[in-house]
């Protein structure tokens, strides 16, 4: 793929319309993480239930990505971002009319394409840049997660504005997500690989050449790597503010908004993340996330603790638990960190796979998606049998030790392969120097 005629402003233009719509699309996408809460009143649903209504929509987001990510290759991602966008709309502005919990799964499911724009988004992007700017571009690009921040603090002042009907809520979004589209269209050029195979009337590549990479170990180890630094996120984001409803106590204005504290630098540091897997390697930004991440959730795995030891007056009783200034501190830093490896997941596909970034960014994208999909439901099941609100975290430290773990011995197994005198003993110049009689 030729990118040297490719103007800076074309690049900037490519760029700043497909954060746009994408951070449209993660709105819309995490829109259930608010107005859930409300059906699930309205409803009578337990927290299981609650769980998969918030889960389903990423389901659908998570599926469609390796089919739209094909696609963007194939037919250029102009044409399949704006078609996306206004399935989308229509689905979401379809939900407001159903009134069972079976029909608003289905619904569900339709509003959960936006999560599909993913796929379409890097593999468009990505065109418009050289290898040695990707990385930058796509966490750029990725900055659009900071969507489910807005939804997390704009979405309840909405509904207050809306008088609490949650149906308000949804239309709205439908209507801004359908104007997007038009706009995206009418700003936007086809991507420079789909020009370039015009020109020279080159066929793309069928579905079954699309999928080959995904014979390699490494895309799903890849894929691993994205369910925890994408998949959590997403499900964090969900999942939040119920936790800070039930476990905390707070209103539904405060827990939207702590919960945004949590998404927003989720979000936007994901540029940074690029950046840095640019200059010092995605591998290090890798290690350091997992190693982060780890640490954060095994302390926010800490159960409360209730007790009592006898006193000189009585009894005194204590209740051990995380306070919410340390509990919201460390999400913060879990944000942080996360945003930064989901960058560093994705510098990885443009270097290894050039010509696959649609089918092999789409089923990274698809397992990591699936991540926001399991993982609410896995909440709300161990919240269900368990009890104990802090399990959720338990789940994510054992998620980030095999990743972490697996990530290790990959690398050094790579690095042997490379260079096979590191499969022998290892090279020490004192001990040498000893043998040899020199000291």
């Amino acid at each position: 793929m030729n990118v040297a005629n490719v103007t800076v402003g074309e690049q900037r233009q490519a760029l700043t319309t497909s954060t746009l719509a994408f951070t449209v699309c993660f709105a819309v996408w995490t829109i259930f993480s608010i107005i859930g809460l409300k059906i699930k009143a309205e409803l009578g649903l337990n927290d299981t239930q609650f769980g998969i209504l918030v889960a389903t929509p990423i389901l659908t987001g998570s599926l469609s990505r390796i089919f739209l990510g094909i696609w963007s290759d194939q037919y250029g991602g102009r044409i399949v971002y704006t078609f996306q966008m206004i399935i989308t709309a229509v689905a979401a502005f379809l939900l407001t009319k159903v009134s069972t919990y079976p029909m608003f799964l289905v619904a569900a499911l339709g509003v959960g394409l936006a999560g599909g724009s993913f796929a379409v988004g890097i593999t468009y992007v990505s065109t418009w840049y050289p290898k040695e700017r990707q990385g930058t571009a796509l966490g750029i690009f990725g900055m659009g997660n900071v969507g489910a921040a807005v939804t997390n603090f704009g979405a309840p002042f909405l509904l207050i504005f809306m008088d609490g009907k949650w149906q308000g809520v949804a239309q709205v979004y439908s209507i801004i997500l359908i104007i997007t589209a038009v706009l995206f269209f009418l700003f936007t050029k086809d991507d420079p690989a789909l020009r370039e195979r015009r020109e020279k009337g080159v066929k793309h590549a069928s579905f079954i050449e699309q999928m080959e990479p995904l014979k390699n170990l490494q895309v799903w180890r890849f894929s691993l790597y994205y369910f925890f630094v994408f998949g959590a996120f997403v499900a964090l984001a969900l999942w939040l503010p119920r936790y800070y409803v039930g476990a905390y106590g707070l209103e539904l204005k405060t827990a939207g908004m702590l919960a945004a504290a949590y998404a927003l630098p989720g979000s936007i540091f994901r540029a940074l993340g690029g950046w840095m897997s640019d200059k010092i390697g995605a591998r290090r930004v890798m290690y350091w996330t997992f190693g982060v991440c780890v640490a954060c959730t095994f302390i926010m795995s800490y159960p409360a603790t209730n007790y009592s030891v006898a006193g000189i007056n009585g009894p005194i009783d204590f209740n051990i638990t995380i306070p919410l200034w340390l509990f919201v501190s460390l999400t913060i830093i879990l944000g942080f960190f996360m945003s930064l490896g989901k960058a560093a997941v994705y510098k990885h596909i443009p270097v290894y796979y050039p010509g696959h970034v649609g089918s092999v960014g789409g089923i990274v994208g698809l397992i990591g998606g699936l991540g926001g999909f399991f993982l609410p439901i896995s909440f709300g099941i161990m919240n269900d049998v368990i009890g104990v609100w802090t399990s959720c975290f338990m789940l994510l430290t054992i998620l980030i030790g095999i990743a972490l773990i697996w990530m290790h011995f990959s690398i050094i197994h790579m690095n042997r392969k490379d260079l096979p005198e590191l499969k022998g003993p290892r090279y020490l110049p004192e001990l040498d120097a000893i043998r040899n009689g020199q000291s």
